[in-house]
């Protein structure tokens, strides 16, 4: 699954049945792991967002993510926010992946993540431009450990280039 997939969707509590909210973005912590969903609503000058912890997911899927109660949503600060996927001065989307030597492969346009693994990333969508997406399609680049994220980029061992490999939902794949 990708967070491309994730943005919104509806939140809904189990006990009651009631629809919480729709996803809006992804935060992600400093060692690649799902930290939390962040839900639409917040406000112009709120220094929080309304998020649900990956721990209070019950279940997920293709068209909601149930919650046990509404106690699972939290105000989460600024601060406790390192990465996010599509908003916010930290965000993945559109951050440039280069390696070490100095090769750029691109710029990350989605983030797959294991439904049967849990919060654990699994790899980078990359973009090397709308022109290079239409005739070769996008890449993906799997995880490894050597891979950081940094102010304004994430870097990539040398060599990576040749690990880049078709993304799993090419157009005609």
């Amino acid at each position: 699954m990708k967070f491309q997939e994730l943005i919104g969707l509806a939140v809904f509590d189990v006990e009651e049945g009631k629809e919480i909210g729709k996803i809006s973005d992804v935060m992600i912590s400093e060692d690649w792991k799902i930290q939390a969903l962040e839900l639409e609503g917040k406000g112009f000058f709120s220094s929080s967002a309304k998020s649900v912890s990956w721990e209070d997911i019950m279940a997920y899927g293709e068209d909601a993510v149930m919650i046990r109660n509404q106690q699972a949503v939290r105000k989460t600060g600024a601060d406790d926010i390192h990465y996010t996927y599509l908003l916010g001065k930290n965000k993945f989307k559109d951050l440039n992946v280069l390696t070490e030597d100095g090769i750029l492969l691109g710029k990350v346009t989605d983030v797959y993540f294991d439904q049967e693994m849990g919060n654990t990333i699994l790899g980078l969508e990359i973009s090397d431009g709308f022109v290079s997406d239409l005739m070769e399609g996008r890449k993906w680049l799997p995880l490894t450990q050597d891979m950081s994220i940094g102010k304004n980029a994430i870097m990539v061992p040398p060599m990576s280039e040749e690990r880049l490999e078709k993304t799993i939902h090419s157009v005609n794949g």
